[in-house]
């Protein structure tokens, strides 16, 4: 009797213990729950809305060469060999024309001779070098007409305001000789090249250069 009364003691004892460590671990679990956060739902008003739109720039597109003009370069020394150069040849240092002038300024074997430069090869891919000639051979019909810029500038000559940089550059086209013709007939004797073009549009289309840059020179040479 008395020992079934120890073991109903023991195994409420067990009964008690299995009990007491499953609603321990029971509490624990359900702890062990992340907590769920509450969802919040955010809007914004219209009016904070910023609504714009982005337009690509459009740029005009040059697809003609003729198009394309030299530098602006106003009216000094520079602006005027800029601009003869792109009349001449597009402003092309290694250029040789259908009848055998050459370089930037397109000039005939004949006046490279005069300077001393009989290799048109290296004479052509000489930017240098053809810069000094103009310089040289501008220097030269400057004090070869001397007399007529001092005597028609400033006069007007067969519809063609006369300027000093007008009478050099129709001088680089026909040649200092043709120009003292043209000033001296009162423009009647009008020199034309083997394209068509004459030294009256050349005295018009150059005038108002400041050439003072050049000194007349008649043994001007390429240093």
């Amino acid at each position: 009797m008395k020992k079934n009364a120890v073991k109903i003691v023991l195994s409420l004892l067990c009964l008690g213990f299995i009990y007491f460590g499953y609603s321990k671990n029971k509490t624990k679990t359900e702890y062990k729950k992340p907590l769920e956060k509450e969802k919040i739902k955010k809007t914004i008003p219209d009016s904070l809305i910023a609504k714009f739109s982005i337009t690509e720039p459009s740029f005009k597109t040059i697809s003609k060469a003729e198009l394309i003009t030299p530098p602006f370069t106003g009216k000094s020394f520079t602006g005027f060999k800029e601009a003869l150069g792109y009349k001449e040849s597009r402003g092309n240092y290694f250029v040789t024309n259908q009848l055998g002038y050459l370089g930037k300024y397109q000039f005939g074997k004949k006046t490279l001779r005069a300077f001393g430069i009989h290799d048109t090869k290296k004479f052509l891919n000489d930017p240098e070098l053809q810069e000094k000639v103009l310089i040289a051979y501008m220097a030269r019909n400057k004090a070869i007409l001397r007399k007529e810029i001092k005597k028609y500038v400033g006069k007007r000559i067969n519809g063609v305001y006369v300027t000093e940089s007008g009478i050099l550059a129709a001088a680089h086209l026909g040649g200092a000789g043709n120009v003292k013709k043209f000033l001296r007939t009162s423009g009647s004797h009008v020199f034309r090249d083997a394209n068509g073009t004459s030294i009256k549009f050349y005295m018009k289309k150059f005038a108002g250069y400041d050439l003072s840059f050049i000194k007349a020179d008649r043994k001007a040479k390429v240093i």
